[in-house]
């Protein structure tokens, strides 16, 4: 069974960073308040739980091996996340203690985190095989810590509250970041080697797919998951570390907290079914656009946008459908004389069948910045380093075909 972040004793990893900077067990123990027999086999477990040494015995004291300085720099931010969720009004009125986060066990942590996914301590007994009662337990010692309610029954379930929410993306992060420290020093190449991808409309059709199947040919034993969604579908996943990486438009300006890398500017097209009315119209005016129907996105999403931007100044035409998902609007404009804009990637393999085709040419305003976001600070795997080359890769080979 692969070894998971709670698994691992949180007061022994809070002391690793001690042993590395004072090169002394005995320093160490003194700075974080075990004592030297506690601390010594502590950390001997969590070394056999490891399969790896962290440090080198010696005369002159301990030396931290590359996996002990990895592991260390690795549980150091994932304490820093454990802080941050405490400072921002975890506490409430004096009632905790001034430090939560450093008083928190795993087992309270793996505890609140599987009620906040489970959405209830009956499922989270199952998901954990953990009793209720220990699991209440557990919940409530951390309530007594951070002094303030983290889930409120409500009806005959339970709500998470602000508090809750802002510990458990600290949890999730914290998890996160020990999680791929576990991976990166396991003697089995087959443990961390995991990848949480969130896919918008746009990367869906010819960019992830090549580099996901590059990194397969390239990482036999990846275990890769994509989630697809919108933009607003999958930042607060991003946030949280649910996902690792979000592909596809980017925003400006970037959000506070992520970080975004460009890979290509996209130039957004209309789009219809083959054989349309204005298909043999070499540059339609907007006259001709208006004079039909239009399928456009939702709300204030960039497409909607460049879709008011393309009428800027003039009436704009009936739009009797809003839709985000690229199959549906597939399927509709197949069927009728609707038109939409949309990448020409999101529709290459329709128009390379003969299924649908570009009306005219793209547009002059229609630009759209693609690339990879992810969250400040994060700091990706090997595997998921190399997936990022590779989705640099996949971007220039698109552009290099579309310049042929």
């Amino acid at each position: 069974m692969s070894l998971k972040p709670f698994d691992l004793n949180l007061r022994h990893l809070r002391a690793l960073a001690a042993i590395v900077a004072h090169g002394s067990m005995s320093a160490a123990a003194q700075a974080v308040n075990l004592s030297q027999p506690a601390l010594t086999q502590g950390l001997a477990k969590i070394e056999r739980q490891l399969g790896t040494s962290l440090f080198d015995r010696r005369a002159d004291g301990v030396r931290p091996t590359q996996s002990g300085l990895l592991m260390a720099e690795r549980v150091g931010a994932a304490l820093d996340h454990l802080a941050e969720a405490t400072r921002s009004g975890l506490r409430g009125g004096g009632r905790g203690f001034a430090r939560p986060d450093l008083l928190m066990t795993a087992t309270q942590l793996h505890a609140f985190l599987s009620l906040v996914e489970a959405g209830s301590f009956a499922g989270a007994a199952i998901r954990t095989g953990i009793t209720q009662p220990a699991l209440h337990r557990a919940v409530r010692d951390l309530e007594q810590l951070c002094g303030v309610p983290l889930a409120e029954r409500s009806g005959r379930g339970l709500v998470v509250t602000s508090a809750g929410r802002k510990l458990a993306r600290g949890v999730r992060l914290a998890a996160a970041e020990i999680g791929a420290a576990i991976g990166e020093i396991s003697p089995d190449p087959g443990i961390g080697s995991g990848i949480t991808i969130g896919a918008m409309p746009l990367s869906r059709a010819l960019l992830l797919p090549a580099a996901i199947a590059s990194l397969v040919r390239a990482e036999s034993r990846a275990a890769i998951d994509v989630r697809e969604g919108s933009w607003r579908e999958l930042v607060d996943p991003l946030r949280d570390g649910s996902i690792d990486l979000m592909v596809g438009a980017l925003r400006d300006p970037p959000p506070a907290g992520l970080r975004q890398d460009h890979l290509f500017e996209d130039r957004l097209v209309v789009v219809a079914r083959a054989g349309h009315p204005l298909a043999a119209i070499p540059d339609p005016t907007l006259a001709d656009y208006a004079r039909y129907g239009w399928i456009i996105g939702h709300g204030d999403t960039p497409l909607r946008q460049h879709w008011q931007d393309l009428f800027a100044g003039a009436t704009l035409p009936l739009a009797p459908i809003e839709c985000g998902s690229v199959m549906v609007i597939r399927g509709v404009l197949h069927q009728s004389d609707l038109l939409t804009l949309l990448s020409p990637e999101q529709v290459a393999i329709e128009m390379e069948s003969g299924a649908l085709c570009q009306i005219g040419p793209p547009l002059h305003h229609g630009e759209r910045p693609i690339g990879i976001t992810t969250r400040e600070g994060w700091r990706p795997t090997g595997v998921q380093q190399r997936f990022i080359e590779m989705l640099r890769e996949a971007a220039r080979a698109t552009r290099l075909q579309e310049s042929e």
